[in-house]
Formats: structure tokens, C-alpha cells, sequence
């Protein structure tokens, strides 16, 4: 199920509480496969997962924005939230707790907007498709 929360940001539930190393590893590696730089942190019950896709003109406009996506197993299922995020610098080391409950999304301007809307669609899919199969 998705829900606008603004133009920049998706959450969605599922039913069930998957092992969020997979969920999260399975994401990161068809990341990869696709040219992102990719960095994740699974801590317990929540994870962080960052993706950036370099490029001249990406890098030059945008170099510290990621799409960021944040998982949380509670008593319900998972949660997860998406989008526009600021590119967390040794994401590895920081807290997850840390990072959820800091304001990372941010307002960007309308292009990056609509490829954000366009990647993100996709990757959403792959996230309910890995998921569901979880």
C-alpha cells in the first residue's frame, strides 16, 4: 500500500516483518547491478539504505541528495519510507536511530522531482517484489 505523504516522500506497510538484512541486502545488490553507489545499515529492528547515481550533471547539481529509504519491522509488519534524502556521509558507523529521527528528506526542484518519481516507482516495485517473496 502506498501513501503520499508529500511530493517527495512514499511510505508503504506490508503484512509481515521480513528479515530486514535480506530485505536490505537483495536491495542493495540490485542497486549495485544498476550503477548506484549504494550504502546500508541494518541495526535490530530498523534499517537505512542510501542510493546515488553519479553522472557529470547529477554530480554538479546534486552530489549530496540520495534516494533514502528506511525500514522498520514493528508489532504491525514493515514500514518503509522513501525518497529524497541527504547523503549521509559513513553511513556505516552512524546510528540508525540517529538517522530516523532526523529530518532527511528535502525539497528539490521539479526535474530531479520527476526522475526521482520515475526511479523511485521502479525501485518501489522491486522492494514489494523482494518482499513478497521474503
Amino acid at each position: 500500500m502506498s501513501k503520499r505523504l508529500n511530493p517527495f516522500k512514499r511510505e508503504r506497510s506490508y503484512p509481515k516483518s521480513p528479515d530486514l538484512s535480506k530485505v536490505v541486502g537483495e536491495l542493495e545488490n540490485y542497486l549495485k547491478s544498476d550503477g548506484w553507489k549504494v550504502q546500508s545499515k541494518v541495526e535490530g529492528n530498523r534499517a537505512i539504505l542510501q542510493a546515488h547515481k553519479g553522472g557529470i550533471l547529477r554530480d554538479v547539481i546534486a552530489a549530496d541528495r540520495a534516494l533514502t529509504f528506511t525500514f522498520e519491522n514493528t508489532g504491525n509488519g514493515l514500514k518503509l519510507t522513501a525518497g529524497i534524502g541527504k547523503w549521509v556521509q559513513n553511513l556505516a558507523v552512524t546510528a540508525v536511530e540517529a538517522i530516523l529521527l532526523t529530518p532527511l528528506f528535502l525539497a528539490i526542484d521539479v526535474p530531479e522531482m520527476l526522475w526521482t518519481e520515475h526511479v523511485e516507482s521502479k525501485i518501489l516495485k522491486k522492494v514489494d517484489e523482494i518482499v513478497g517473496k521474503s
